[in-house]
């Protein structure tokens, strides 16, 4: 989740839950409503009117089964307060059977051997925000932005300005024992680490290597030697308008260090972007009205009012009581001298603050929020504040631009994911930052939505937009977040957290029209005012979704077959086994010959109606005969079906279908 709050003035106020009621014990289970498994919700759509709460919000699912769902452990629960954002879970990254979670204090190992019943391994309090988190082998890498974040680990936070104690960058650990991961060093960067990217490069075996997106101002060169800001022209070091890439030697990872910083962003104008919906920009002016009948402080920048956050106002009138020799609580006088002299230090502040990190609002972004690669197609897809590049990472260590893409209807470009035979990338747009809701009954399907498009050489064209298709409530945090494929052969199946919006999974085999054939979602977390919650990321692993929930914990689902997802389907999605899953390093899937991969084919060719009746029950009789049969009688078998599939192909609306199950049917006889 990408925070954009300015470091000076903060013009939203993250709230609380005064009134949820914790019901965090082991073995709890929310009342829920939940569809049978069929080819659509029904109407009214079951996820409108869910009662609110924290751990007992009610519940709406549709071909979807939560199997668990587990409270955050004590050391990540603010008990009192649940939209503490020193609290909220993040990403996740799985090994073995351990679901490594992310949390802005730390992270979190869940055993996930039984997935009906999750244990804690082990909780490990590290702050620094996000903690965005990959694996390798027996490594943990763990990314480190925020102010407080400490190499130590420590709670105590960093007061000083500038501080070698500070930890922004990425954190590496030996985790051969996931219960006590060992520290190994620290790869420090100028602007931290939002997230990371774990990248792989099947020609060199001996690193890994680590693409750093850090959207943080740059920090001191006091701090951090060799840290510039400022444009390329004037500034050649500056380190905007560049990502860092750190090598991993894999038999020294304590050597980690960056290699090089690629600057994929140089020379791209600054987008085009839509404003703000009529419906906040209302709210926004009910509350700088209120302010100002209040007596809070507005100002005035670039034509916009913005209201004056306690943090500032504390600063500056502890910056007037200094200035004057005084000590102590600001006097009616101080008060005063900060009201007539607001709206000039607020603009010599922002002014100030935009020359120190080379501010240019005509230039493109500055960095990317989260890079996804595919090294087995050598390409990686860059959400990148205002764009969506393609990358060419066939020299892990040198990523270059090859493609870049824009749209006025994408306000933050966050996340990629790839189809499996590379033939197109989905883009996510997290427009209000992923603390606001953006999925209600007024907003555009446009915004906050998923992008598709189709890739040819390094050229991307829009195909449509896909955006969950029922809408949430304004005390709700909604929209597009992390997702992964859904290993179903023969479609492009990803499912996808929404925050409070809930798991949408869906379809997108049709890149013009993409279609929701799944959903999980629960009520929000207070039916009264917004309180940050819902799923960070939902991803497929060995037959589950799992899903990091940013306040009730950790969730495990299953798909459930229905008229849009066959048994069959679901079944040879669970032939793909992954030994460890970080979701922005995608893994070729490769699905081996096996009859259950067949009769999904089947099942796809019946739904499209790609071949006749009688062609298709014919086809699921042979597979089973042949199944039930050995040796030379089901190479016969088969051999036979391959040719009266051959035969039938020349006439099937579905070719291609029906090639993929040629294919499949030919190396079962072999």
């Amino acid at each position: 989740m990408k925070s954009r709050f300015s470091c000076v003035i903060s013009a939203v106020a993250l709230v609380s839950a005064g009134s949820a009621t914790l019901q965090a014990q082991a073995g709890y289970k929310a009342s829920s409503t939940t569809t049978p498994a069929t080819a659509s919700p029904g109407k009214p759509d079951p996820r409108i009117g869910l009662r609110a709460g924290w751990f007992d919000a009610a519940q709406a699912a549709w071909n979807l089964n939560l199997v668990s769902t587990t409270p955050p452990s004590d050391s990540f629960l603010n008990k009192t307060n649940p939209g503490d954002f020193n609290f909220i879970n993040s990403d996740l990254s799985i090994r073995g059977n351990y679901v490594i979670q992310g949390n802005f204090s730390g992270i979190q190992v869940w055993d996930i051997s039984d997935p009906k019943h999750p244990t804690l391994k082990r909780a490990f309090v590290c702050p620094g925000s996000q903690s965005d988190v990959s694996v390798f082998r027996n490594l943990l890498f763990v990314s480190g932005e925020a102010l407080n974040g400490r190499t130590d680990c420590g709670k105590q936070g960093v007061t000083d300005t500038v501080s070698h104690e500070r930890l922004r960058g990425i954190r590496i650990f030996d985790a051969t024992d996931i219960a006590n991961p060992r520290h190994l060093t620290d790869v420090q960067t100028c602007r931290g680490s939002h997230t990371h990217t774990v990248v792989t490069q099947p020609n060199d075996t001996d690193n890994v290597y680590i693409y750093v997106s850090g959207s943080a101002p740059v920090r001191s060169s006091n701090e951090l030697a060799g840290c510039a800001v400022g444009s390329v022209d004037s500034t050649p070091s500056t380190a905007l308008f560049r990502i860092e890439v750190i090598q991993v030697p894999l038999a020294h990872p304590e050597q980690a260090h960056i290699v090089s910083s690629p600057r994929i962003f140089q020379d791209l104008v600054a987008p085009p972007r839509h404003g703000e919906a009529p419906e906040d920009i209302a709210a926004l002016k009910r509350e700088i009205d209120s302010t100002r009948a209040g007596g809070g402080y507005v100002v005035t920048f670039e034509g916009r009012d913005i209201i004056l956050g306690p943090p500032f106002v504390k600063s500056a009138l502890d910056s007037i009581v200094k200035a004057r020799g005084g000590t102590g609580v600001p006097t009616a006088a101080d008060t005063a001298t900060l009201r007539s002299n607001a709206q000039d230090l607020v603009t010599k502040r922002i002014e100030a603050n935009r020359r120190r990190q080379g501010f240019n609002p005509n230039a493109g972004p500055t960095q990317c929020h989260d890079i996804t690669v595919y090294p087995a197609i050598g390409l990686a897809g860059g959400a990148c504040g205002g764009y969506g590049l393609l990358l060419d990472i066939r020299d892990a260590g040198n990523p270059k631009r090859i493609g870049a893409v824009s749209d006025s209807n994408f306000s933050f470009w966050h996340s990629a994911t790839f189809n499996n035979d590379g033939s197109k990338i989905l883009f996510t747009d997290e427009w209000g930052g992923g603390l606001q809701p953006r999925c209600r009954v007024t907003d555009k399907p446009e915004w906050g939505a998923d992008a598709i498009f189709t890739l040819s050489g390094s050229a991307m064209a829009f195909k449509n937009y896909y955006k969950l298709p029922v809408a949430q409530t304004s005390n709700e945090n909604c929209v597009a977040h992390n997702g992964t494929l859904i290993p179903v052969p023969g479609r492009d199946i990803m499912a996808q957290g929404w925050y409070q919006g809930g798991i949408s999974v869906f379809d997108w085999t049709d890149p013009s029209h993409p279609k929701e054939i799944a959903f999980f979602d629960r009520g929000p977390m207070d039916s009264t005012k917004l309180v940050g919650a819902g799923s960070w990321s939902a991803y497929w692993y060995n037959g589950y979704i799992i899903s990091s929930e940013i306040a009730r914990g950790l969730d495990i689902l299953e798909l459930k077959p229905s008229a849009l997802l066959s048994q069959n389907e679901i079944d040879a999605a669970k032939l793909i086994h992954f030994d460890y899953l970080n979701a922005q390093d995608q893994q070729k899937l490769v699905w081996p010959a096996s009859f259950v991969v067949a009769q999904a084919y089947v099942d796809q060719l019946e739904r499209s109606n790609g071949l006749a009746a009688a062609r298709l029950k014919a086809t699921r009789d042979a597979l089973k005969r042949a199944e039930k049969a050995s040796g030379q009688k089901r190479r016969a078998a088969l051999s036979q079906l391959t040719t009266q599939l051959n035969a039938a192909a020349q006439g099937s609306s579905d070719q291609a279908k029906v090639h993929l199950l040629i294919g499949v049917v030919s190396d079962l006889a072999k």
